[in-house]
This record gives C-alpha cells, structure tokens and sequence, in this order.
C-alpha cells in the first residue's frame, strides 16, 4: 500500500472500473431512452434532471463516506499508519468529495456562459443543443481522465505543486480585473484548421455531425460546435483539475467528485441558460475561489502541517459563491 494515499490506484482500479461503468450506463439510458428523439430540454425537465445528478452525486458522497469508514476499519493496513483514526478519515474523505463538487459545478457555470455564446454563434436550435453537449461531455469525461492522472503523477512533486497553486492564484487575478474579451470561434485556430481540412456544410442537417454528398463527407456546423465545446472544456480543466487537488490528493476523490459534477452540467445549461446574464458577479465570486484554492495549495496545507481544514476550506468556498450569487440578484433586480 502506498503510504502517501489512502486510495491507490493499485488497490481500488476495481472502485475506478465499476465508477466508469455505471457513468457510460447512466449516458447510454440518458441519450438511448430520455433523449432518444431531438428536442427543446424545457425549463421543467433541465429542474427535474439537476435534481437527479444533484441527489445522486450526494448518495454517492454518503455510500463512499460508508465504503472508506468500512475499509478503514476492517483492513489492517490501516491500522498501522501512525496516528490514523478510521471515522475522522472517512469523514474527511466524504468531505473533501464535497468540496471538489462544489467547486467544479461552480467553476462549471462559466461553461455556461460560454456555451451560451457558442450556440447562439453558430445557430444551433434548441432542440439540437442537448445532443452536442451530450457528446461534449463524453469528450470532456475522457480529458478530465488525462488530466487527473497526469496530476496524480506530477503533484507529488512539491515543487509542481506549488507552480500550480501559483498558477492558480493568477487565474483568480486575472478573472477579478482582466476585461473580459469576446468570442469568436472563428478566430479560434483549431476552427480554422478544421475548417481547411473538412468541407464544411453551410446549413443545418438535422442532428448530424456529418452528412455524405456525392461521395463526398461534410461535417455540419454541428460538428464544428461540438469541437469548439470540446476545447473549451480542455481549457477549463487546467483550472479545475488543479483547484480540486488542492482540496485532496487521493486521485479517486478528484475523479469522482470532477465526473459527478460535470454529468449534471447539460441540465444546468438548460437550466441556467435563460437567466446566466443575472449572474454577472458570480465571475468574482469564482476568481476568488481560484485564489484561495490557489493559496491552499502553495502556501495554507504547509502552514497548517499539511492539511488546511476541510470544514474551513468547505465553508468559505460556500460563502464566497454564496454572497457572489446573492449580490448577482440583487443587482439584477435593481436593474429591472
């Protein structure tokens, strides 16, 4: 067993194998039987599917809160690490799940704001939209697993860790006071390479990505959606994926916690999608989220011996999204 994790890899692939096959269960019933037929995700229906990610991303939390205080308790190795108590573990391991989820679903509101640009850009109709982010999602699902286990290898190094929490820190600056800059996936260099190498169809057809003519494949705006979707996924993921690391760093916490959260991101789309615009100083909110994960990671865990309290940490990122929410209303009432 390694001693620096409570959760390695070489001993829970198996938790990692069963996670990843009910997640590809719960995309297959999502898009094979509710989503089956193209359609405009209602208000209603956007409520009723953040509910269901939300509520089963907290059963998971108190199963595996149950599962790590089973583990720590019956397995010996546990036993021996110096001063090791299994319930206050497994209650810090649920915990730190926690946090990771709700910072990645906050971090995950500026997807919105971005897919709400992409859409109206390339005209996608409403009905289509859930099928690209179903698919973007996938995409992302497979990046976030990049991510987190280049991580899990690099993080070890305190050196990185410290990079990272710097880098952090910047990103939370930067969100704070940079201007805020338009975009145009046009400009975007990844667009414009696509765009030399496949034929591109100028109108919609259907809720196809590629359409045959004449012997010829065309890839549909659609497509081209779909891989704006997929870079800015990549892009948020070197925020993200550190942000959680430096709430933990056992590699299975990070996973899940990242993959639950970004599950229940198509339905916060539409739910959010109508009224993102009301929410303009949620932004500060999360650069200051940025800053202080950032803080925690290059300096706060070393000046509290090596772990910042999670209960703390758990607090004030609820409170900074909080009053940034509250403050967004508020404003936007005063406006109307």
């Amino acid at each position: 067993m390694e001693a620096t994790l409570l959760f390695p890899f070489s001993e829970y692939w198996g938790v990692y194998v069963g996670f990843t096959i009910f997640v590809l269960l719960v995309l297959a019933l999502d898009l094979g039987v509710f989503h089956r037929e193209a359609h405009e995700v209602s208000f209603k229906e956007a409520a009723i599917w953040s509910v269901v990610w939300v509520a089963l991303s907290l059963i998971f939390n108190l199963l595996f809160y149950f599962y790590a205080n089973w583990k720590f308790t019956t397995q010996p190795e546990y036993a021996m690490l110096p001063g090791f108590n299994p319930a206050i573990a497994a209650k810090q391991s649920a915990l730190e799940f926690l946090t990771g989820y709700i910072i990645e679903k906050s971090l995950s509101v500026d997807n919105i704001f971005v897919f709400v640009v992409v859409f109206t850009f390339f005209a996608i109709p409403a009905k289509y939209q859930h099928r690209i982010l179903f698919y973007g999602i996938l995409g992302a699902l497979i990046f976030r697993i990049i991510f987190i286990s280049l991580g899990s290898v690099l993080l070890q190094y305190h050196a990185v860790i410290i990079i990272f929490g710097v880098f952090l820190i910047l990103t939370g600056f930067k969100i704070l006071f940079a201007p805020e800059k338009e975009i145009n996936p046009e400009k975007n260099p990844v667009i414009k390479l696509l765009r030399k190498l496949l034929p591109v169809t100028t109108a919609i057809e259907g809720q196809k990505f590629f359409l045959r003519k004449e012997g010829i494949t065309y890839a549909t705006p659609l497509f081209i959606c779909l891989v704006f979707v997929e870079i800015t996924d990549i892009i948020f993921a070197v925020d993200s994926v550190p942000a959680i690391f430096a709430i933990t760093k056992e590699p299975l916490i990070v996973f899940t916690s990242n993959i639950f959260a970004i599950l229940g991101l198509r339905a916060l789309y539409f739910l959010l999608a109508g009224v993102v615009n009301k929410f303009r100083y949620l932004k500060y909110g999360l650069g200051l989220v940025l800053i202080f994960v950032g803080l925690k990671m290059a300096w706060l865990n070393d000046a509290f011996g090596g772990k910042f309290p999670i209960t703390l940490s758990l607090g004030i990122i609820i409170g900074i999204i909080s009053v940034s929410v509250i403050i967004s209303l508020v404003a936007s009432k005063e406006v109307e």
